[in-house]
């Protein structure tokens, strides 16, 4: 039985990304189901819907899109209901338009696709196009279209155990001078890129990243991509106790 995949990302399921992640899927599946947001829901991280009723919006026999609801809220309803009683074994977040470094996958919609995906039980792997913010917000795709499905090959290959999600960021220089694959850390900043941003009308205002905070480490997600060319593969962690900090702190915080 080959595989079950399912698609999702925070774009909505009209974005021109999704069918880019569409045609990674299909040539590594024929099995290819899409349940996505039916509009916008970046920067939604992994929040849920509830107490307000959700519904389908059927595009296809096997594209459906959740009406007001988060790529997390897509993912529940896909594994646990549409796929009926065999879940997908990977599920597929994005591509996103733009890319998702650092401490800003903590609220990526995109990255709370394939995370909640790992957590169903499936391999989770999140894909993002990088943008070259410096000039313009324009996304070319080109990058994600020749090496996406090699790199979604090569981590469901070298998947094990279901404790991770994978975040990709696929770098915005032209496809042949793209170095490879490089297995990085995210970026740490050394505050939240997010802040206050005025707007124009008197009054009102945006929750915007206007700078990225400094220092950034060459070894880590940002850069690599950016600087250096390269898709970036980042294993993250389903369990985020930090075990070392607790054996310290037993014996130590009583009452």
């Amino acid at each position: 039985m080959g595989l079950r995949i399912l698609i999702t990302n925070d774009d909505g399921v009209d974005a021109p990304g999704i069918a880019i992640m569409a045609d990674i899927a299909s040539a590594l599946s024929d099995d290819v189901w899409i349940v996505a947001p039916d509009g916008n829901q970046s920067g939604a991280g992994h929040r849920f819907t509830l107490g307000r009723e959700l519904q389908f919006e059927r595009h296809s026999e096997r594209t459906f899109a959740v009406v007001g609801g988060s790529p997390a809220d897509c993912v529940v309803a896909g594994m646990t209901h549409l796929l009926g009683d065999r879940p997908a074994d990977v599920v597929l977040s994005g591509v996103n338009a733009g890319q998702n470094l650092g401490d800003i996958i903590n609220c990526s919609g995109t990255a709370a696709g394939a995370r909640e995906g790992a957590l169903q039980g499936a391999i989770g792997i999140a894909m993002s196009q990088g943008i070259n913010y410096e000039h313009g917000r324009d996304v070319n795709w080109s990058n994600s279209v020749r090496h996406g499905v090699a790199v979604a090959r090569a981590i469901i290959a070298a998947a094990q155990g279901r404790e991770h999600y994978y975040n990709v960021n696929f770098p915005f220089c032209d496809p042949d001078t793209t170095k490879g694959i490089a297995v990085v850390p995210h970026q740490r900043f050394s505050r939240s890129p997010f802040r206050y941003y005025p707007s124009d009308n008197a009054g009102k205002f945006f929750i915007a990243i206007p700078d990225t905070p400094k220092p950034l480490d060459r070894g880590a997600d940002f850069e690599v991509m950016r600087q250096d060319g390269y898709v970036t593969v980042t294993p993250m962690l389903l369990q985020q106790t930090d075990t070392m900090v607790v054996e310290r702190l037993r014996g130590t915080l009583l009452l």
